[in-house]
């Protein structure tokens, strides 16, 4: 489990597909801080994703196995060498929980929609599939990213979030363009409430 709060920025060092029409891929990221204490099997999140470390070179990077349905669900796939990622590891017991419940766990991409710069935050508008929409309120939560984000407002394709300076600093998030895919996790409270309410009988 994550909170949403990037530790840094790491570097893609390589994304090697595998073979066949379900291929997956082996992605090398380049994070000090986050192997600093990392074992094998440990779970780092890449910009919003949950991954297994499978490897460690020793030399400030980790190796992990990304499969079809997250190549498939996420915007991993798009990543070449040299691109920045958000890290994040996975919360310890007693750990400070300044963001909210993230599984690492993406439900889709959406697509960076415009972006209007304020005195000292951006205002961004990210379009997402309608399906997904249900799930997200204004003022709640939802991980762009990797970044645990307040929803300004909702409309039935798309939210938008206000980028304080320190997010604009430390994260990918203050390089996006207008265009530019991204990873995105709902509440997943939402999510099980939906879910019981379904199986109580009960329709939306």
């Amino acid at each position: 489990m994550f909170t949403g709060i990037v530790e840094e920025m790491g570097t893609v060092v390589a994304l090697v597909p595998g073979d066949g029409a379900e291929a997956d891929a082996r992605l090398r990221v380049r994070g000090p801080l986050v192997t600093s204490d990392a074992s094998l099997g440990d779970s780092i999140a890449v910009s919003g994703v949950c991954l297994t470390v499978a490897e460690l070179p020793g030399d400030g990077s980790f190796v992990a196995d990304v499969m079809p349905e997250t190549l498939r669900r996420s915007a991993l796939g798009d990543l070449t060498a040299g691109d920045p990622v958000n890290l994040e590891r996975a919360l310890a017991v007693g750990g400070r929980y300044g963001g909210h419940v993230v599984q690492g766990h993406v439900d889709g991409v959406g697509t960076v929609r415009s972006r209007r710069p304020g005195p000292r935050w951006d205002e961004v508008e990210i379009g997402l599939d309608p399906a997904l929409a249900r799930y997200v309120a204004e003022k709640g939560s939802i991980t762009v990213q990797g970044v645990s984000l307040t929803v300004t407002h909702v409309g039935d394709d798309s939210f938008g979030v206000s980028l304080i300076p320190t997010t604009l600093q430390v994260t990918t998030l203050g390089a996006l363009a207008p265009g530019a895919r991204v990873n995105l996790e709902v509440d997943v409270l939402a999510k099980y409430t939906e879910r019981l309410l379904a199986t109580a009988g009960v329709t939306r």
